[in-house]
């Protein structure tokens, strides 16, 4: 039966394709199909690990003491009974056999169906089983795992990825990055929004996308054909052929419109009028680098660096991993500039630690950003000399978040500072007059420009965590998502003072949050005078469309209908005719 769900578009495009269904507890695993020719050499797979551990657990049966209590003795046994149980094997073989799941993936889809016949138990006792069942299956899959090839995961992925929408109830950030290589058509969650961390890199897979589509992951089955609007936030679930047909012709469409603009990737990004407008990348990972310079991205305005520390064994990278992912993106660029940014962890960017680290909080309010660089300043000089080592290979300029307090700000510089000073001792070469700039995204930063203009080489706005402090809402938090507003009137006047500001001390300034790569906003900042803008590769030749059409003297009076209103429907009134111009 064909329905519709509804949520929040991240980006744009029409994806059609076959729900590929994550559980939370697939995210520690890899799941893929299986090739028809290798169906049963991974039910061997299976039986051969069930087997290994129904081994282990009757030695140890068999080396029990005479005098071991009998709750083990019980308990070995129940274990024992449920590896053995039909109803797990048998059912996971035929999950194997008929959908092609890999045996992990079975597994777990089992443990989904199974959870749910214990949870319906009125039996207390009988219900508390259900332990037993998890602990059975986590045995099996640490035996899987240990069994497993990336030879054989990346081939079967590769071969399937390509046909399948992404489907889960919420993914971090970190656990997206593992679907960078794999080439998904499509993204669904039920949680997240516009800006949340998790959807800005979503949208740097340059696929369609959709979040906050409540329930998605329940009312959609594995396997489901599904449409994903990402235009539109919209999701269909097993689509008439004659919807299918109308999506298939907007899917033509798109790529039709995509190909034309690439015939501006090498055309300067120049108003009408001739001023020159910086485009840069937004990017993750030192592989993104790659995608920037085929965008025709003139630097790299942000490089997220705390994407490098999110790793599934949970140690921090070491200084020299680091050093040369920095050098790999600086001379990937070839003379381009290049922005790193700090690592900015805390709030729904977490990083997993085995050397108990203390992470920062899940507070959007707490230990985050430079605040915790600065309470681990081992582990902040451990980032900021390999940086520093990285621009003797280019042109280099270090990026620090978060910073609202003159203190932190000179704490910084000065562990700037030591950081060269260890790199001198050492007989290690770096630029000595690399450029430091601020991230602004805090209301009290922009009243308080002067300490940054005075302290700073550079500034960059950081719209997303600028929106999400001066509207007190938690852009993660899906109660209050629909509140996050880019066009309040209190976001765009601390926007029109910093761009303001910055220009009359002469620092140059940059946009740097996902507002920078809406087109629709783009002659909105140009009139307000930015030049420099930086955004995910996928959206720069949208931006740079914009940007060729516009004439900066036209754009002024339309702006200043924009700032100087503050009812919404007169700032869209006015933001539309600005569009028009």
């Amino acid at each position: 039966m064909s329905f519709t769900l509804h949520g929040i578009p991240i980006s744009g495009g029409v994806a059609i394709g076959r729900a590929y269904l994550i559980t939370r507890a697939a995210l520690d695993v890899i799941y893929y199909l299986v090739e028809p020719n290798c169906i049963e050499a991974e039910v061997t797979r299976f039986i051969a690990a069930q087997q290994s551990v129904y081994n282990e657990l009757v030695m140890l049966h068999s080396e029990l003491p005479a005098d071991t209590p009998g709750e083990i003795d019980a308990f070995l046994n129940v274990q024992i009974l449920i590896l053995v149980d039909e109803m797990l094997v048998e059912a996971v073989i035929e999950l194997i056999r008929v959908r092609g799941y890999n045996a992990e993936w079975a597994l777990t889809e089992q443990l989904e169906r199974l959870s749910k016949h214990f949870d319906n138990i009125n039996d207390e006792y009988l219900r508390t089983r259900k332990t037993d069942l998890e602990q059975i299956i986590e045995r099996i899959l640490q035996a899987l795992v240990a069994s497993t090839t990336d030879d054989i995961m990346t081939n079967s992925v590769q071969h399937n990825a390509d046909k399948m929408i992404v489907v889960a109830h919420d993914i971090a950030p970190s656990d997206i990055l593992k679907f960078k290589a794999q080439k998904f058509l499509g993204f669904v969650t039920d949680l997240g929004g516009c800006t949340s961390h998790t959807a800005i890199v979503a949208r740097s897979l340059g696929i369609p996308a959709t979040v906050g589509v409540q329930q998605a992951s329940s009312l959609i089955q594995q396997n489901d054909m599904i449409i994903v609007d990402g235009d539109r936030g919209v999701v269909i679930v097993d689509p008439t052929p004659l919807v299918l047909e109308e999506y298939t012709c907007r899917q033509s469409e798109q790529w039709f419109a995509q190909h034309k603009l690439q015939r501006l990737k090498f055309l300067p990004a120049r108003t009408i009028c001739g001023t020159k407008i910086n485009l840069l990348a937004n990017i993750e990972m030192p592989d993104d680098a790659c995608a920037a310079l085929d965008a025709g991205a003139v630097g790299i305005g942000l490089f997220r660096t705390e994407f490098l520390f999110m790793n599934p064994i949970g140690e921090l990278p070491q200084e020299e991993q680091q050093f040369n992912s920095y050098r790999r993106v600086v001379q990937t660029m070839n003379g381009w500039p290049v922005t790193i940014r700090t690592i900015d962890i805390g709030a729904d960017k977490l990083i997993d630690s085995t050397n108990g680290l203390e992470i920062a909080s899940h507070s959007a309010l707490g230990l985050r950003a430079i605040r915790w660089s600065l309470s681990k300043p081992q582990i902040f000089l451990a980032q900021l000399r390999p940086i520093l080592r990285a621009s003797a290979f280019g042109p280099v300029r270090i990026l620090i978040p978060m910073l609202a307090h003159a203190l932190e700000i000179d704490q910084t510089l000065n562990l700037i500072a030591q950081a060269k000073r260890q790199l001198d001792d050492a007989g290690l070469a770096f630029d000595p007059n690399v450029r430091i700039g601020a991230m602004i995204e805090i209301p009290a930063a922009v009243i308080a420009l002067p300490l940054f203009l005075k302290r700073l080489d550079f500034l960059s706005i950081g719209t997303n965590d600028l929106i999400q402090y001066t509207l007190a809402i938690d852009r993660t938090d899906n109660t209050v998502t629909h509140l996050y507003d880019p066009l309040h009137p209190g976001v765009l006047q601390l926007i029109s003072m910093i761009l303001r500001e910055t220009k009359q001390a002469g620092v140059p300034v940059s946009v740097c949050g996902e507002m920078a790569g809406d087109p629709a906003l783009t002659r909105l900042f140009l009139g307000m005078g930015l030049t420099e803008f930086s955004m995910h590769p996928s959206q720069l030749l949208l931006v740079k469309k914009e940007v060729l059409r516009a004439r900066l003297k036209s754009l002024r009076k339309p702006v200043e209908d924009v700032l100087a209103s503050y009812e919404p429907q007169e700032i869209r009134a006015a933001l539309d005719r600005l569009l028009k111009v």
